[in-house]
């Protein structure tokens, strides 16, 4: 599990094909990798990926055809990533709870200035829009947000200044593809109420 806070941004400085998917390597000295151990779980721009191997300032980690699939900005040579290490049970919640499992793609409709901020709109694939609700929360590429207005597909955030310093969301524009996932609480209430689903 994961907060959706960005602790560092990552850059992928290595690619190898796999038979069925990638390995990648990716530096992040601002991660601090001292209490990373092969097998821990990092997540990269949303989604949760083993660390295989490390040294001191990078480590690499498999990402299967299937996470491929259903993801993006993880096959890009160079490519920033935001990162956040797996969350314990001690640690404080920031945001909110995120499993790093992307539920779909979006297409950023909007990004611009708002006063100090930035406004940020998404168009979500169909079969999410239903879970996406106003000041609810969601995850953009790793990022836990909270959304102000939804109507239809589409959803808008406003970023603080902050967040777009430390994240990799500083680099969007309209266009642009972005991992989502939906708030967990949502998907287990549908299934509650429509256990047949």
């Amino acid at each position: 599990m994961f907060t959706g806070i960005v602790v560092a941004i990552g850059k992928i400085t290595h690619l190898q094909a796999l038979e069925e998917g990638l390995r990648l390597t990716i530096t992040a000295p601002g991660l601090g990798l001292g209490d990373v151990a092969i097998g821990d779980s990092i997540a990269h721009n949303g989604v949760c990926l083993t660390v295989i191997a490390k040294a001191k300032e990078s480590y690499r980690v498999d990402v299967s055809k299937e996470t491929l699939r259903c993801s993006i900005g993880l096959d890009l040579p160079q490519g920033e990533l935001n990162l956040e290490k797996a969350m314990r049970l001690s640690d404080f919640v920031g945001g909110h709870l995120v499993s790093g499992h992307v539920d779909g793609v979006g297409e950023v409709v909007r990004f611009e200035p708002a006063g100090e901020s930035r406004l940020l709109e998404i168009r979500a694939p169909k079969e999410l829009a239903r879970y996406i609700a106003r000041k609810g929360s969601i995850a953009v590429d790793g990022v836990s947000l909270t959304t102000n207005r939804v109507k239809g597909r589409s959803f808008s955030i406003n970023l603080i200044p902050h967040t777009v310093a430390v994240t990799t969301l500083k680099r969007l524009h309209p266009g642009a593809r972005v991992n989502l996932e939906v708030d967990l609480i949502a998907r287990y209430v549908e299934r509650m109420l429509d256990p047949g689903r």
